[in-house]
């Protein structure tokens, strides 16, 4: 077997166990009055159901106080990372006022030594997917309840959840220079979400970016 580095660790250590990460999620969830998480989540909490009302995605969940069930009120299952990532958005939430400064992924405490794999995991497909189609960007964030951003040849902010909105850009390229793209979070994402859980947003909303398009038009391998 493969010696495992520093950075494939990073890529899945919360992660490689979805079953015990959910359960250790679930039980964290009762430590804190449930005013005081939605509260700093700005989401709402429905005391006479025992429940949060939790945007993800532009798709409603419902979090159980407090055992941390997660489900679809529609019906269905959420896949269990988006329960992970719901229950820590509510465990970690400060309340922190959004600061209205883009930042990227290596500005996030942390985030310069991963920034090859965040690269990777989430940048790369962003620009295989938009490189050449920059408007299938903005209708495809429009579909997630995004709105359009001033930055590169085409971008949309996406509110991941009510105080994580993500940005994501693209540069189209010409003959000399081929396309490109970023991922921006606001400067206030250290007070709302591990590191680990920032990369695996970004990812996870690029693949749900990817299934707002009827037909993909990009074809580069990049």
């Amino acid at each position: 077997m493969g010696t495992t580095t520093p950075k494939d660790r990073f890529a899945n250590q919360s992660y490689m166990n979805w079953d015990v990460t959910l359960e250790i999620a679930r039980g964290k969830l009762g430590d804190s009055e449930p005013q005081n998480i939605a509260r700093a989540a700005a989401v709402r909490y429905d005391a006479a159901a025992g429940e949060f009302v939790v945007p993800y995605l532009n798709q409603e969940h419902r979090v159980r106080y407090p055992s941390g069930e997660v489900y679809l009120p529609q019906g269905g299952d959420a896949p269990i990372v988006n329960k992970i990532l719901i229950l820590h958005y509510l465990e970690h939430a400060e309340g922190v006022p959004l600061h209205h400064k883009w930042i990227s992924f290596k500005e996030i405490p942390g985030g310069q030594i991963y920034i090859n794999p965040f690269y990777n995991r989430a940048i790369r497909p962003l620009i295989k997917l938009f490189g050449c189609d920059p408007q299938g960007l903005i209708t495809a964030g429009f579909a997630l309840g995004g709105k359009k951003e001033n930055l590169g040849d085409a971008s949309v902010a996406v509110p991941v959840f009510p105080m994580v909105p993500v940005a994501y850009v693209i540069w189209e390229g010409d003959e000399e220079f081929e396309p490109s793209g970023n991922i921006l979070f606001d400067e206030s994402a250290p007070h709302y979400l591990p590191l680990e859980d920032y990369a695996v947003i970004a990812g996870s909303t690029v693949f749900e970016l990817r299934k707002q398009l009827d037909q993909p038009t990009c074809q580069q391998s990049s």
